[in-house]
């Protein structure tokens, strides 16, 4: 993996994965159709990942500023319960969240690509972003993978939260 070792402990530990939509699980850009309605691409191997996490008793949360039906759609497929669209500020959600699954922030992994998603990635025990994150970003979190939103960095983490948890895909 291309995690740093030193997170693998870390990793080992983690019972959430929460993250970001716009740049995380789709490389940012928007679509508009000359009706004006917004589509996004996901990237297969992210979708798998998230899967796999949830049949290894991970749980998968998504905090996302926009409102997209096709991010509802999507997670729907992909079994995510924790589902939290529009957030203007996204700590309150995170935090309800932990108390309701009885979590500390030393067992949750948020990525998350821009500025607002600062307040949670310096809180959460591993704090990840895809390559091309905001630079301030890039800079607050525990580790960068090579993998650039949209285009498999949400795989990337997962695979290397599995192998930190000695699970074998």
């Amino acid at each position: 993996m291309t995690a740093p070792a030193h997170l693998k402990t870390t990793a080992a530990a983690l019972k959430l994965l929460l993250l970001d939509v716009d740049g995380v699980l789709t490389d940012g850009r928007l679509y508009y159709n000359p009706q004006g309605e917004v589509s996004v691409g996901f990237h297969i191997q992210d979708g798998l990942g998230i899967h796999l996490l949830q049949q290894h008793g991970i749980e998968v949360g998504i905090l996302t500023g926009k409102n997209h039906p096709a991010v509802t759609h999507r997670m729907q497929e992909l079994g995510v319960k924790h589902l939290y669209q529009g957030l203007s500020d996204k700590v309150p959600t995170y935090e309800s969240l932990l108390k309701t699954l009885k979590l500390s922030e030393a067992q949750v992994a948020y990525m998350g690509d821009d500025l607002p998603d600062l307040p949670i990635l310096q809180r959460v025990g591993l704090s990840v972003c895809p390559a091309n994150a905001n630079p301030y970003v890039r800079q607050a979190v525990h580790w960068v993978t090579k993998a650039k939103g949209g285009r498999g960095a949400v795989r990337e983490l997962v695979d290397f939260i599995l192998e930190a948890k000695q699970i074998t895909p």
